[in-house]
């Protein structure tokens, strides 16, 4: 790879500026921890939550209307040069994204002949439609009455009933499904509607008939075929009336999103579900005045971000998971275990500990409850990935009381959650059936929870730390995943990153810690890839346009957490010298700014791949200063 005079100066002098850099963002990451002990950035996602927290005030026939404009301001804020509105910055137009959006303006009172919607209207044309909007779009169509309820799919509460062992049960989906699709079941069981003014609806979207066309439901021998049957029969037997079990199904899902709002900053402690369940809790005569409605409302309250003139949501908030990772940048930037700040940290996140059985426990009945969530209260939801990264961070501090019976009974619940097939998932252990996927209100591409190779290899690397060894039955199952599922380029995919930068150093890292030879086929296929795949400026980047289209995993602007995680991959296989670090540690070094951070405007977090991605907003902090402190280290050992 070729470099310019300028850069090869710079190399020359990274060595000197990596102490100077890591000082600044240890100074910088101090600087904003809350006094309680945590650190939280703000998790970014794209306009849907301001458009649904708009129709939902719609719905309710409340709401603040300042806050509600503030909404739509920033809604209209993010509308792209071609009239549509994207899941991520410079992404594509997203239909349903784009039709929430058009609607939500409408409801605050914009004209749809203005330019920029007329605009907007032809940006939704072009992606299909109303008919091309997924179902959850639709559900919030029919609730405003743009269109018949029967347009949206059904989704019977009668499902309640069916045994947790059944083949169809609910907790056979995903547990960020399982947290909505129970109170969707209310809200299709009483269908109810909020009527507004002809001129805040978008009739000129739907058409005359204001219908949605019948959507594509696959080939005659088909999963998906046999779905829509159903979906076509229910909503047959529901015109008859006769629905023995329609109202025990109903009050089953009324416990059961009640029950799993206790211990939690709302239903799953995300923003859908927060959602949903104040629709059912209205659906089901709920006054605002109710104790549950006003603490849903709370919550939901606490993800926005208010400033002059915009208001934005956060999908909900991640300080466990942002304060293990703070931790561990912090240690392996060389500050001393026993700190001050290490030790508040680690007393908050052991007082974090999950404590109760949750869903996991209907296929795992007798493992005892441990390991951590993501947000600030989400009991009956532990998080493998929160958990495993939470062990790591306290196995590198000084004592701290109840922190050895935290960290065992985590130990023992993530080996508990190990998959049939070796691999570990985010929240559920074989969540894995794809037939799932062809149920007509599954198309958000979010409906099962397998196991990834980016927690699968975070867990073996935590494992490291805690004295196993790549012999060890669960670690050699681990590792047969990760090369099972190794693309044939030597990339990994990833899950929870944005996407085979994130997955291929996070594969890397876990075999290599756990003793895999740097020179095994897959780790040096994995370490050649991410050579390959460098910027000329020295960074790495990736869009999420390659969940997409894989083709695409080489092509992105250079960010830093996207550099950091490659460095720290090449690293671990004994790379530190190379030309490829030495650039990629000096793309770090002179982006950090001022303040000791960096600057980061990509999305390099991923929600659900192809329906909704994440900006973590102290990811372009905490792993470059993990990489520069790796680095820094590596150079002092002589590595």
């Amino acid at each position: 790879m070729l470099m310019n005079a300028k850069t090869q100066r710079s190399i020359e002098s990274n060595e000197a500026s990596a102490a100077s850099a890591v000082e600044k963002g240890i100074g910088y990451l101090l600087d904003i921890q809350h006094s309680d002990g945590y650190w939280v950035g703000e998790l970014e996602g794209d306009t849907i939550l301001e458009s649904e927290y708009i129709i939902l005030m719609r719905f309710l026939g409340r709401g603040d209307e300042d806050k509600l404009h503030k909404a739509a301001a920033y809604i209209r804020s993010k509308q792209m040069p071609n009239g549509g509105w994207s899941l991520f910055p410079g992404g594509p137009v997203d239909v349903s994204s784009s039709v929430k959006a058009y609607f939500s303006l409408k409801l605050t009172g914009t004209s749809g002949d203005e330019p920029f919607m007329l605009k907007a209207r032809e940006a939704i044309d072009n992606a299909g439609g109303i008919r091309a909007t997924n179902s959850y779009t639709k559900f919030y169509l029919a609730m405003l009455g743009q269109i018949p309820w029967n347009d949206a799919p059904a989704v019977p509460a009668e499902i309640m009933l069916l045994p947790n062992q059944f083949y169809f049960s609910i907790y056979e989906i995903a547990s960020w499904s399982r947290t909505f699709v129970v109170p969707l079941t209310i809200i299709w069981a009483r269908k109810l509607t909020t009527h507004i003014d002809h001129q805040r609806g978008i009739s000129e979207l739907t058409g005359s008939h204001i219908t949605c066309s019948t959507p594509n439901r696959g080939s005659l021998l088909s999963w998906k075929r046999f779905f829509y049957t159903v979906d076509s029969a229910i909503k047959a037997v529901e015109k008859t009336g006769y629905l023995p079990w329609r109202e025990d199904g109903v009050r089953r899902a009324e416990q059961w999103t009640l029950q799993r709002m206790n211990h939690s900053a709302g239903l799953g402690a995300i923003f859908p579900p927060i959602i949903y369940s104040i629709i059912a809790m209205r659906a089901l005569g709920y006054e605002d005045s109710h104790p549950e409605m006003q603490r849903a409302m709370e919550e939901l309250h606490k993800l926005m971000i208010e400033e002059d003139d915009t208001l934005r949501l956060q999908p909900c908030t991640s300080p466990v998971w942002d304060t293990a990772i703070a931790v561990n940048a912090l240690c392996d930037a060389g500050l001393d275990g026993d700190h001050p700040a290490i030790k508040r940290a680690a007393q908050w996140i052991v007082s974090k500990e999950v404590r109760k059985k949750g869903d996991w426990q209907v296929k795992r009945p007798n493992l005892e409850p441990g390991g951590w969530y993501f947000e600030f209260a989400n009991e009956f939801y532990p998080d493998i990935d929160d958990t495993a990264m939470v062990l790591m961070a306290l196995c590198k501090i000084g004592d701290i009381n109840g922190k050895e019976d935290a960290c065992r009974r985590a130990l023992d619940w993530l080996l508990g959650m190990q998959g049939r097939d070796g691999g570990w998932a985010s929240f559920d252990v074989d969540n894995n059936k794809r037939i799932f996927n062809a149920i007509p209100f599954a198309d958000h591409n979010a409906m099962l929870d397998p196991s990834t190779s980016d927690i699968t290899a975070r867990i073996i690397e935590m494992l490291s730390f805690y004295g196993f060894d790549k012999n060890c039955l669960p670690v050699r199952r681990a590792i047969q995943f990760l090369r099972d599922e190794q693309e044939d380029d030597g990339s990994w995919y990833g899950r929870w990153g944005v996407n085979y930068i994130y997955g291929t150093w996070q594969a890397i890292r876990g075999l290599t810690l756990m003793g895999v030879d740097a020179q095994d086929a897959a780790v040096a296929r994995g370490a050649l890839w991410l050579e390959s795949v460098q910027n000329d400026d020295g960074g790495w980047g990736e869009t999420c346009y390659s969940y997409y289209d894989p083709s695409c995993k080489h092509i992105g602007e250079s960010s830093a957490s996207q550099t950091a995680w490659a460095v720290m991959g090449l690293m671990c296989v004994g790379k530190t010298g190379s030309n490829a670090v030495r650039m990629g540690i000096d793309y770090l070094i002179r982006t950090q700014n001022e303040r000791g951070t960096w600057n980061e405007e990509p999305f390099t977090g991923a929600g659900f791949p192809r329906v909704f991605y994440l900006k973590y907003h102290l990811y372009r902090h905490s792993f470059p200063l993990m990489a520069l402190g790796m680095y820094r280290k590596m150079l002092e050992a002589g590595g």
